[in-house]
């Protein structure tokens, strides 16, 4: 199935711990990594902290969904991360995005991911993977918000080639 997964961070070393969090997701059994996106710098939305560092990931895996959204709080909780209350800064965001054609709706899992139109994070990165995604007027919407490309594409050239 061909998945895409949103990357976060803003707490600790934001830039390792996506490329850290780009290699764990390869080495998870009958998944591998396609593409990743460029890096995005980006302004906190309906959160306070610093800036995050973003990015989309594009992978295919055999991995059911919840075994597959496990595996990815599993490499969070890795990365130190913590939820002390909803949108905490945070040292690794892992989040399901897409998973192939699907929309899936069970208590831990909702896909595709119920914000992720809302989010300039999200929707740029996504349309350099998926131009066919996104549209013009769900980019226009979030124009408003705070992003940069901090870094282009080859940042995860390391992460692709395993």
């Amino acid at each position: 199935m061909r998945v895409f997964v949103g990357l976060g961070a803003n707490l600790g070393d934001c830039g390792a711990a996506l490329l850290q969090s780009l290699h764990a997701m390869a080495a998870l059994p009958g998944t591998q990594l396609q593409a990743v996106s460029s890096l995005y710098s980006s302004a906190p939305v309906d959160a306070t902290g610093p800036d995050y560092l973003n990015a989309v990931a594009q992978l295919e895996t055999g991995l059911p969904p919840q075994e597959f959204l496990e595996a990815l709080q599993a490499i969070e909780l890795a990365a130190g991360r913590e939820r002390p209350y909803r949108n905490a800064p945070r040292t690794l965001d892992l989040d399901v995005l897409l998973w192939g054609q699907q929309q899936l709706n069970t208590p831990a899992l909702i896909v595709p991911h119920p914000r992720m139109y809302e989010r300039a994070f999200v929707l740029r990165p996504l349309a350099e993977l998926q131009p066919g995604r996104v549209t013009a007027a769900q980019l226009a919407a979030v124009a408003d918000q705070r992003i940069a490309v901090d870094q282009g594409p080859e940042w995860a050239a390391s992460a692709l080639q395993r």
